[in-house]
């Protein structure tokens, strides 16, 4: 064993002991930027070396040395080895981006060669931005692509690209070094090389069944030909709220809710003297010094035989409520072995530990009333809201947070790996075979604690939220992903002919096991001890047996496929892609098993015709096409085809009651898998000697075969009908130039347009509703579906003048619905479209600026036609809640109020789902801003460093909308987002940066 750490010891720093002497330096681009990758040559000491991830290299060879610098995409240079610190530059080579080389669906390929719009992002773009899940960081940077993020710590963002598709399902599938997931939350974004968006059917079909959603392809870091490498960087930042709701604070609220009481025929409240509070209960809950914390380490050497790449991470993340804390671990291993000229080998391993935050929101500090103070210090505990003011109904948002911290102590793990090898058979051809698994434990033990509360109108205390006895709950789940693929690919020239072929045969393998348990105390016992080493099922001698109560959830599927696909071009110029796939699956009916997918696509290359010779205008034009069939294999349930079981009617015999077990729906053995037919054009031209940049595509998506659940009366059946469609364009540009050497600057920026609509549901009439959002035939998927309110009700004149209402009583000052349907009389029938979720308009533009040694850059990011629906701060028929300030401007009497019906939560009528709610969605985000130094090679060179940055970094400082609540991004499911809970915000994120590498 420890001959064997020698010698791997001795193979990580066997180039640091090579002939010559360490010739260091940084290969930039004209803009100065670090190019990671570069290879450079030593003509006479037969050496190589790849740069880093910022451009930084060391090279064992000889000074006055002759050094080839190459990277694709660039022109290569020969420059004499110095000892002084190199900086060598290389310029754009004339087709750049055709040249670029990026990741498809089961291998790589030229840009050159592709048909359709692949988007890719470089590691670098989310290595230092302060998000836990690296897509968050891309948000508004890649036309088509819509990232909602949210402030919790640990949660996903929803993402959705080219719209939404599916009644079930909005995430693209993300592929991580080839196996294909639901997630990324175990991904250390300072350890992905690229991301690639994948969102024409020509770079999907080959997903088949699960390409229907667009596809994210992260590519982990690989090590690189050079010495022994290390980088450490690390941040630390400042989280803070930057827009909170405007509430009333305790005199206005006295005020209101006492106008309030006499419109509904009460008097005024009589307890104001007992309650002496102002309380601003955002400001009482909320962790006003919030950090984040991020670690990362890697270590990296290359050889020509063997890469070996170390990453390990760590970050602390607090949340915007007290005790609020996101903790987790990930390492990242890859190696390489090229065994021989025809055998390379390799293996990859992801680890993800993460401790879970107990998260909480701020619905009830929006809800609950000033007048009260948190806590009483007299009586040593905290206070109850007043009897008639929500008392029973929301808790004291403090006690929630305190009385119940810690209280759930939850924790995942997963495993990532990746096997390989691959075969050279003959030149150009070569087999793969790769085994790869995605491992996840997750479990979980909390506690309910009984506490008092005091009740300050009858001067007694009574327990927290009503309950008398603590209880314990646990769980633990366990998911598997086993992914087998086999894959032949062949390339070759001849003459003017290239051609590329893939064909491959995998399995994939997805399950799931799950069980959970609650006990409670004994009636007559002692309380469950407020201590972890408790809280657990078997809580002897404390749990009640009686009450133990224990559930269990499994399931598994599986997909067998064939797939194959073709990349061509003859000269250069003429451009075909085709793909095919087969997918066989457990979870559909038999007679449907096995579905295709396919696409086709074709470009030209204009510029590199003979009649473009001589021209100055374009450096590339490039006009592109696709067509294709995708899949999309999400259901609201797992196995569609094959209800369960549930209770049906009991029945009697003797004296025994004998439950009965019906089918949960009538069995449709016909069903299929949802297909969307797709297609896009578009161009690409770079002009001005490639400063000036520009893409456009028109796209269009129909789902059709829509997996539908019907429920009519006792009839309940899934069945393929509906079809849903979405069209826009997509528009890239950018420009980059440089002034002089020390000055450099670029400009970039992206817009979408999208346009949502469902063709058909079931049959004409159906609908289907998830509160106030709706899937209705001829709107956008999740629209918002209520009364579209006219203005308020200024007299009973007005009312006799107004069609008359029959869904409620109401009187001067009350919401005036509109008489939609032209019945003369307002009913449900006159409830209509009243918001769009969906945006129009999807943007993001950014700036980048280098002076010497200083960077700086800016993103801004946006989107503009969409609408809130405002789910909070509404009133409430069952509580009392707080007010938002807008109410201020209720109506009080004739010409006093057009918009703000008067103050009346006694009555339902405007508490129907309307206008009302309604609030523009539109904003524009200073998403980042980042000012940073490099320090200069000279100085490094006397601390034996390669490189040394700092920055600061700012994240959502300032957003620009019009809504009322804390943000106004909202996500949700495919038929229900947009809808502003007022539950959490997205957090301004200033932070503190330092890169270095050894």
């Amino acid at each position: 064993m420890k001959n064997f750490i020698f010698s791997f010891l001795a193979l990580l720093l066997l180039p640091a002991y090579m002939s010559g002497q360490a010739i260091k330096g940084k290969v930039v681009d004209s803009s100065g930027m670090g190019i990671p990758g570069a290879i450079i040559s030593a003509s006479e000491s037969k050496t190589s070396a790849d740069a880093d991830f910022d451009g930084n290299f060391s090279i064992n060879a000889k000074a006055g040395e002759i050094l080839k610098v190459s990277m694709l995409g660039f022109d290569a240079v020969s420059v004499a080895a110095t000892t002084d610190s190199m900086t060598i530059t290389l310029n754009e080579s004339s087709d750049t981006a055709l040249k670029e080389v990026v990741v498809i669906g089961y291998g790589t390929a030229k840009k050159r060669d592709l048909t359709g719009s692949i988007v890719k992002v470089d590691g670098k773009q989310v290595a230092d931005k302060p998000n836990s899940n690296p897509v968050s960081s891309i948000q508004g940077k890649v036309a088509g692509l819509s990232v909602v993020n949210t402030g919790k710590p640990g949660e996903e963002p929803d993402v959705r690209i080219r719209g939404t598709v599916s009644r079930y399902q909005t995430k693209p599938l993300y592929v991580v070094d080839g196996i294909l997931n639901d997630n990324i939350n175990f991904i250390n974004p300072n350890d992905i090389e690229s991301m690639e968006v994948l969102k024409d059917p020509s770079s999907l079909a080959i997903f088949g069944v699960r390409g229907a959603n667009g596809v994210i392809i992260i590519s982990t870091k690989r090590a690189k030909n050079g010495a022994t490498t290390i980088n450490y960087n690390t941040s630390v930042g400042i989280k803070t709220i930057v827009n909170k709701p405007s509430l009333t604070n305790a005199s206005q609220f006295k005020m209101l809710y006492d106008e309030q009481r006499v419109n509904e025929g009460a008097a005024p409240y009589s307890y104001y003297d007992k309650f002496t509070g102002d309380t601003n209960w955002i400001n009482t809950i909320e962790n006003s010094s919030a950090t984040q914390v991020i670690h990362n380490i890697s270590l990296s050497n290359g050889t020509e035989k063997n890469k070996f790449y170390f990453g390990a991470g760590y970050f602390a993340d607090e949340g915007l409520i007290e005790n609020e804390k996101y903790r987790k671990f990930t390492f990242n291993i890859n190696n390489e072995l090229q065994v021989s000229d025809a055998i390379k080998v390799g293996v990859g391993f992801n680890g993800y530990d993460a401790r879970l935050p107990q998260l909480h929101d701020f619905i009830s500090s929006l809800n609950a009333t000033p007048i009260v103070n948190a806590y009483n210090t007299e009586q040593g505990m905290y206070n109850q809201l007043p009897i008639e003011i929500g008392g029973a109904q929301i808790g004291n948002p403090l006690a929630n947070v305190e009385g119940k911290k810690y209280t759930q102590l939850n924790s995942e793990t997963r495993f990532v790996g990746n096997v390989f090898a691959e075969l050279k058979i003959l030149e150009g051809l070569k087999f793969r075979a790769a085994y790869l698994a995605d491992l996840g434990y997750s479990k979980g033990r909390g506690y309910t604690p009984v506490f008092d509360i005091y009740v300050t109108e009858t001067d007694e205390t009574t327990v927290y939220g009503g309950n008398t006895l603590t209880n314990v709950n646990q769980f633990k789940n366990d998911s598997q992903k086993k992914q087998q693929d086999y894959l032949l690919t062949y390339e070759k020239s001849f003459g003017k002919h290239n051609l590329t072929a893939l064909a491959g045969y995998t399995r994939y393998y997805e399950g799931f096991e799950g069980v959970s348990g609650t006990v409670k105390q004994n009636i007559n016992g002692d309380p469950i001890p407020y201590d972890k080493r408790w809280w657990y099922l078997n809580v002897y001698p404390y749990g009640d047996p009686t009450t133990r109560l224990s559930n269990s959830d499994q399931w598994d599927r599986s997909t067998v496929s064939y797939l194959g696909r073709v990349l061509y071009n003859f000269d250069g110029k003429y451009i075909f892609n085709a793909s095919f796939r087969r997918d066989g699956s457990s979870e559909i009916s038999e007679a449907n098993r096995f579905q295709n997918f396919w696409s086709a696509g074709a470009a030209w290359d204009v510029v590199k015709e003979s009649f473009m010779e001589g021209q100055k205008i374009f450096d590339q034009l490039k006009i592109k096409g696709s067509y294709g069939v995708l899949g999309n294999q999400y259901s609201g349930i797992h196995y569609p085809s094959y209800p369960n079981y549930t209770t049906g009617s009991s029945a009697v015999f003797g004296e025994s009651l004998v439950p009965a077990y019906v089918l949960a729906y009538r069995n449709n053995p016909g069903l299929e898998w949802e297909t969307v037919t797709s297609y896009e054009g578009g161009i690409e031209l770079a002009t001005l000697n490639n400063r000036l940049k520009f893409e456009a595509a028109y796209y269009n998506k129909i789902t059709d075969n829509l997996l539908t659940f019907v429920e009519l009366g006792s009839e309940k059946f899934y069945t393929n009908a509906g079809e849903i469609e979405n069209k826009g364009f997509e528009f890239t540009a950018s420009w980059n130039d440089k002034i002089n050497d020390d000055f450099t600057y670029s400009i970039s920026g992206n817009l979408t347009t999208l346009k949502n609509e469902v063709k058909s549901v079931y049959v004409d009439g159906f609908q289907v509703f998830d509160g106030p959002s709706i899937l209705t035939a001829g709107a956008p998927i999740g629209s918002f579906y209520g009364y579209e309110v006219e203005g308020v009700y200024q007299s009973y004149a007005d009312i006799l003048n107004s069609a008359p209402s029959a869904i409620g009583d109401y009187a001067p000052g009350d919401l005036k619905y509109k008489d939609v349907n032209g019945d003369g009389k307002i009913t449900t029938d006159d409830r209509t479209i009243i918001g769009n979720p969906s945006p129009d308009i999807m943007y993001g533009f950014s700036g980048n600026v280098t002076y010497k040694n200083f960077t700086f850059s800016v993103d801004f990011q946006g989107v503009y036609g969409n609408e809130i629906y405002r789910d909070w701060g509404n009133g409430s028929t069952f509580a009392q809640f707080n007010y938002r300030t807008d109410r201020l401007n209720r109506w009080t009497g004739a010409g006093t109020s057009n918009w703000e019906p008067r103050l009346n939560d006694g009555s339902g009528y405007n508490k129907q789902a309307s206008s009302y709610m309604i609030e523009d969605g539109s904003y524009l985000r200073l998403r980042n801003i980042q000012l940073g130094y490099n320090f200069d090679n000279e100085f490094l060179k006397r601390l034996s460093i390669q490189g040394l940055r700092v920055y600061v970094n700012a994240q959502n400082l300032i957003t620009w909308s019009n809504n009322s609540g804390f943000t106004p991004e909202a996500g949700g499911t495919p038929i229900s987002f947009g809808k502003d809970t007022g539950g959490y915000p997205l957090p301004a994120i200033t932070s503190l940066g330092l890169n270095v590498t050894f």
